[in-house]
């Protein structure tokens, strides 16, 4: 038996390629509002008038509170089941949330009296929160009930490392080099309500689409057990916890990730790297579409080996070329003039730039995209220890610590700048290079990347759902499947 092959296909089902492309939109709707968030730093302090250490503080305390809503709505995600299904009733709810929310927090704050604005910030950015977890939790949850075919589950990264790169590569090319210099360099009360239309609009659109693709396989017969799946208890988290080692393993490689990747996007990040150090801010937006496509030829050709392989393998190795290809261009850094780096006068210094970080960026997608249907692998782990099925409970324990985690990244930016200076505002494009400036762009361009690509290497070593695993997981499941269809316990689909 291959690493990716099940016993004839038993109680295997899949979703038709479109639904899972369909599907996928509904991380891209979550991450467009991350991008929008991701530059609320700004809009509290240059156009709402709030100080940097105080927002910073805010938006960590409202991440940890992020957290903490993750296991309760997980919770009801696992205990509901109507009409429309468990999963599309939250997607629409929570894109409503995200949309009204996200609007009135960008165009009202700043028009308050100035004692009213930071509790009225801090009020719409929980409510906000509160939209982002209905969504953002299905994307996970729903894994599990798109396919669980070991060769299929990986596509869904496919789509999603697409729209995520044209989300976030093409966000901050329209903000460089598009709405910045439209505005006249400022990050204005214009630029965001511009800027804020598009989001809510596209999000609203990918919602309607991923709805689509679900529809067909929101029902109770794609739950684990269908029938037989047993209503879980709140306390029942921590038992989870403990137990399920792959989850935990999971859990402190992605999270230790995303909070390099959640302080590589904080805007300060950005234009202290590219418009300070390099000393061309546009360039950001530039070079992030110049790295597309070998960010998409990684991924592609990664989930092509996932699919034999399985995605722990390709976690792991894209993890090492990451690290390498970022320890290549520090070293780069080192020798050179950064600001040599130019796209109008090519020479070696910037083409070992561009093929350095644009591969390093690229696998570094790769492992990112990877998390979603490694999460759903965990997930089936659960039922084939326990025979529960728990998806939101999985997904919801995963964004949890992964969030508490990340939430850190605001704090760490904003401290960290103020620790050098940067107390009311932050550095902006032109500023002096100072020799603590340059050491704090260092470190957030790559010390903490290199410390959450170190923490997955580790944490992967533990865990154990590789491609054979799941295989032998899926084959497990299918006979205690089998068994219950025999005593007409449970009803299932045809296999697809």
């Amino acid at each position: 038996m291959s690493e990716a092959t099940t016993k004839e296909g038993q109680f295997i089902h899949r979703s038709k390629i479109w639904q899972i492309g369909f599907f996928s939109l509904n991380n891209a709707a979550t991450n467009l509002y991350f991008f929008l968030l991701g530059l609320v730093s700004y809009y509290a302090t240059g156009v709402a008038g709030l100080a940097v250490v105080v927002v910073s503080t805010i938006l960590t305390a409202l991440r940890i509170f992020d957290g903490i809503t993750d296991p309760i709505i997980g919770f009801i995600i696992d205990r509901t089941n109507t009409r429309f299904g468990k999963f599309r009733p939250f997607m629409v709810l929570g894109n409503i949330i995200l949309a009204v929310s996200t609007i009135t927090m960008f165009m009202v704050t700043h028009h308050l009296p100035e004692g009213l604005r930071l509790v009225f910030f801090i009020c719409m950015y929980a409510i906000h929160i509160i939209g982002y977890t209905f969504q953002a939790v299905c994307t996970r949850a729903a894994q599990t009930v798109l396919t669980n075919d070991p060769k299929q589950r990986p596509l869904f990264s496919a789509f999603d490392a697409t729209f995520t790169t044209i989300i976030f590569v093409g966000g901050q090319v329209l903000l460089a080099s598009y709405l910045v210099p439209k505005y006249g360099g400022e990050f204005s009360e214009a630029l965001f309500t511009e800027l804020v239309t598009y989001g809510v609009v596209t999000g609203a659109i990918f919602t309607i689409i991923a709805v689509i693709g679900i529809w067909k396989k929101d029902r109770l017969e794609y739950f684990g057990f269908a029938e037989k799946s047993v209503k879980t208890k709140f306390s029942e988290y921590w038992p989870v916890i403990k137990r399920n080692r792959p989850l935990q393993m999971l859990v402190i490689a992605a999270s230790t990730d995303k909070l390099a990747n959640s302080i590589l996007r904080q805007p300060a990040v950005p234009v202290m790297f590219f418009g300070i150090l390099i000393g061309n801010y546009a360039l950001s937006g530039t070079i992030q579409m110049i790295t597309i496509l070998p960010t998409l030829l990684i991924t592609y050709l990664g989930i092509g080996i996932a699919r034999k392989a399985g995605m722990k393998r390709i976690f792991v190795y894209g993890t090492w070329a990451a690290l390498l290809c970022f320890v290549g261009v520090l070293g780069l850094l080192m020798i050179m003039d950064p600001k040599t780096i130019s796209l109008i006068d090519m020479g070696l210094n910037t083409f070992l730039f561009l093929a350095l970080y644009g591969l390093g960026m690229g696998f570094a997608g790769l492992t990112g995209n990877m998390v979603i249907p490694m999460i759903a692998d965990t997930s089936d782990y659960e039922t084939h220890i326990t025979g529960r099925y728990i998806p939101g409970m999985i997904s919801t324990i995963f964004s949890f610590v992964d969030k508490l985690i990340s939430s850190l990244a605001t704090t760490i930016v904003g401290f960290l700048l103020a620790s050098i200076g940067f107390k009311e505002v932050f550095p902006q494009v032109g500023e002096e290079l100072t020799s603590s400036l340059l050491i704090m762009t260092l470190v957030f361009q790559f010390g903490f990347p290199m410390f959450g690509w170190v923490s997955s290497l580790l944490a992967m070593k533990f865990y154990e759902l590789n491609g054979r695993r799941m295989v032998e997981i899926q084959d497990e499941i299918a006979d205690v499947k089998k068994i219950l269809v025999a005593k007409n316990q449970i009803t299932l689909p045809d296999p697809e």
